[in-house]
């Protein structure tokens, strides 16, 4: 069998099998990245991979955690967290409203605990209905635990720092109100349905891993999960180009709003 066939077919299995849709993905990194797995793991194809997979729990939980990209930190590129803070959740969560959130990849929580303490600071963390999704059930586990390293913190305001956090075995762990205010979800963004009525969708460092088609497709789908006027908030490497034909206009640097 052709290395291609091997691999195409892998990719066809894994769809079948998991849902997930390896195909939307760019194809020589994520290649890349499985290959590296497979070979680390003994399998010279992903064939032998596969069959090995299907027998071997652990191997499919490896697997299905190097295929998802879990690099976050609280407060990631902080002035655009205050922009957010500033200028738009007032907006929506300001003034005795209800606002509906949904922090999408939401990887191991630190993005979702960020939107929450901003929420707490403005008094309207009870009002929010506050959604977290992950591909990854293994770092969704994670989140929920709300426990992280000091690396994690540093972008962190020292007075939120000391308000949310508490020292725990050389780590820190994150406050009771917040992971109370967090509801978190197994969630499949390629494949699943979206809810709809958001206020603000966060999805940020994870659309640079899909394919043009695959990120077309979604941005169609956050624009109809979004109220008229909603916003999404996306990543520093992530612009988007003519929103208009996903019915959103630029309202700041990384901000989109629907229209």
């Amino acid at each position: 069998m052709s290395e291609d066939l091997d691999f195409s077919q892998f990719i066809t299995r894994i769809k079948r099998k998991t849902d997930i849709d390896l195909s939307q993905y760019k194809e020589a990194q994520m290649k890349r990245r499985l290959t590296t797995l497979r070979m680390k793991n003994g399998f010279t194809t992903f064939q032998a991979y596969y069959e090995a997979i299907e027998q071997n729990r652990a191997l499919l939980n490896e697997f299905l955690d190097r295929m998802t990209i879990n690099v976050s930190e609280f407060w990631r590129n902080p002035a655009r967290w205050e922009v957010l803070r500033d200028r738009f959740l007032p907006e929506m969560a300001g003034a005795g409203s209800r606002a509906k959130i949904w922090s999408a990849a939401c990887s191991t929580g630190e993005e979702p605990y960020t939107l929450a303490m901003i929420l707490s600071e403005m008094g309207a963390l009870g009002r929010t209905t506050l959604v977290a999704t992950d591909l990854d059930n293994n770092v969704l586990d994670k989140a929920k635990e709300g426990i992280y390293l000091e690396r994690s913190l540093r972008d962190v305001p020292a007075a939120l720092r000391s308000r949310y956090f508490k020292p725990d075995e050389g780590a820190y762990r994150v406050s009771d109100e917040l992971k109370k205010a967090v509801q978190f979800r197994q969630g499949n963004l390629l494949h699943d349905r979206f809810d709809s009525g958001y206020d603000l969708i966060v999805c940020r460092n994870v659309m640079i891993y899909f394919t043009e088609e695959a990120k077309h497709d979604l941005y169609h789908k956050f624009s109809a999960a979004l109220k008229p006027g909603g916003i999404l908030f996306v990543g520093s490497t992530e612009q988007i180009f003519s929103p208009a034909q996903y019915g959103f206009e630029t309202a700041d640097t990384f901000f989109y709003r629907r229209v």
